[in-house]
């Protein structure tokens, strides 16, 4: 079997995975969707702290929780499936690299829905949250990279050749047509070194 990585950015609700097999001489990308880790039959799933301000604490707990055993339900199964057709295909994913925020520590459910700042936070490590644990259950060894950081990573792992790895992943977008957005570059990149590091 030939290795692989994928790459995940989150966003509210759905992310976008990458998956490749190379190295820095050589970027192919083997799979390239959309997940979505939120029912969108849920009110508010896709923002469930903006959702829970108004639900007075006891039922936004209870609502967060609901929400989470969704998405992780959700999450499992995309991951899931994009590992079986991979493996389908003859490839072992060594690893999992997702896009991470700052990294702060949140505070309590109630310090955050004071906040609006601390709800952004909240939402985004959520349903990282969900694809990471969903990885981790698939056996997926993952590795999260601050997005602000990630160029930085990519000096370190790649050294002189990493501009030659950035750009050979931006031109990508030539060849496998729409969508190749910042979504798909930086995941193909955070695979690209989870790859490297394997």
């Amino acid at each position: 079997m030939k290795l692989a990585a994928v790459g995940i950015r989150m966003h509210s609700g759905w992310g976008a995975l990458v998956a490749v097999c190379g190295d820095a001489d050589e970027v192919e990308v083997i799979d390239r969707r959309n997940i979505v880790v939120a029912d969108a039959g849920i009110a508010g799933a896709k923002q469930p702290y903006h959702h829970a301000v108004n639900l007075g604490l006891p039922k936004a707990e209870l609502y967060i929780e609901n929400c989470a055993a969704v998405s992780e339900r959700l999450a499992s199964a995309a991951v899931r499936e994009v590992i079986g057709e991979l493996q389908s295909r003859h490839y072992r994913v060594a690893g999992a690299g997702i896009l991470m925020a700052s990294g702060r520590p949140l505070p309590s459910l109630a310090e955050i829905l004071v906040s609006h700042a601390l709800i952004h936070t909240a939402e985004g490590e959520f349903f990282r949250r969900a694809v990471r644990d969903a990885c981790e259950h698939m056996g997926i060894t993952v590795s999260g990279f601050p997005e602000r950081d990630l160029a930085e990573r990519a000096k370190a792992v790649f050294g002189d050749a990493a501009d030659r790895v950035q750009r050979k992943i931006s031109s990508l977008g030539k060849s496998l047509g729409p969508p190749w957005t910042t979504d798909q570059k930086t995941s193909a990149l955070a695979a690209m070194i989870v790859l490297a590091t394997t």
